[in-house]
């Protein structure tokens, strides 16, 4: 059995898919007939005496043949490029009767990078020794279907997945989602693997604290000594109010023996020694 040909590309690109002969210097082009073929059916693009008598057109403008070693060229390149393609040629030794020199299958696989996947979480309960959460992982654009999957703390976890394609040759979008129970804070990554490739993100999910702690009532002690600060505080309050206002005028009033009881007789202040000298002079 001979060895199965495989060529890999991605979308946009250009890819070569190689032929199973090569023509001689001491021939050329005009010597042959060549088919390139695909699924055995469709017909690429096909040469008959140096002439191209042949293309389909969904490859126009797409597609070139090298005139040396049949290399099949197609730029860009598209999902739908994806099955089996047949080289044919034909050597014309007569003008009437040709023979077949090669005929080889090599398959073409296209593959179109998926986005960066964008991770959700939606809280959906909590409590104080956990946080009830709904993880969604989502990536689109991309071929072939791809396989998606997720690690909690590097401790793969398994995914409810959906996908969405218009056809087997379509771009997919892809999202999984996960439940989860989380009871401390945790990195949670998401891996979109196709065709060899893998796209990864990751997210911190943190543990909600809805927790309410109950007030805690002072002590008796506490109680006691802030009541014995209260009754000190209105006690010096309240002798300050009555005893405050006796001294304010004492250095100018003094009770006499010789005036009744409740009546004060106000002496002025002394005079300068300057004015009683002055006085005594006159």
């Amino acid at each position: 059995a001979l060895e199965k040909k495989v060529v890999k590309s991605k979308a946009g690109e250009k890819v070569s898919l190689p032929c199973c002969h090569e023509i001689p210097s001491s021939e050329s082009l005009h010597n042959y007939r060549v088919y390139w073929q695909k699924n055995t059916t469709d017909v690429v693009l096909a040469y008959a005496e140096g002439k191209m008598i042949l293309k389909h057109k969904r490859y126009e403008n797409r597609t070139e043949m090298d005139d040396r070693n049949l290399t099949l060229w197609i730029s860009p390149v598209e999902i739908l490029d994806n099955g089996p393609y047949q080289c044919v040629v034909q050597h014309l030794r007569f003008s009437q009767n040709s023979i077949v020199v090669c005929d080889e299958t090599v398959t073409l696989f296209v593959t179109a990078d998926f986005s960066e996947p964008n991770i959700t979480a939606e809280v959906s309960a909590t409590s104080c020794e956990s946080t009830e959460m709904v993880v969604g992982c989502f990536s689109h654009g991309g071929f072939p279907k791809p396989k998606i999957s997720g690690a909690l703390n590097n401790v793969s976890v398994a995914w409810n997945t959906s996908w969405v394609s218009k056809s087997s040759l379509s771009l997919y979008n892809v999202t999984g989602k996960l439940s989860l129970n989380v009871t401390k804070d945790v990195s949670f990554t998401c891996f979109v693997e196709y065709n060899g490739f893998v796209k990864s993100s990751s997210l911190l999910l943190k543990k909600t604290d809805n927790c309410v702690v109950p007030a805690v009532p002072p002590s008796y002690n506490v109680i006691t000594a802030s009541s014995i600060i209260i009754i000190i505080f209105l006690l010096a309050v309240t002798l300050a109010a009555r005893y405050l206002p006796r001294h304010v005028c004492s250095y100018c009033c003094k009770p006499q023996d010789s005036v009744d009881e409740g009546v004060k007789e106000c002496v002025k202040p002394p005079v300068s020694s300057k004015v009683t000298s002055e006085t005594s002079s006159v």
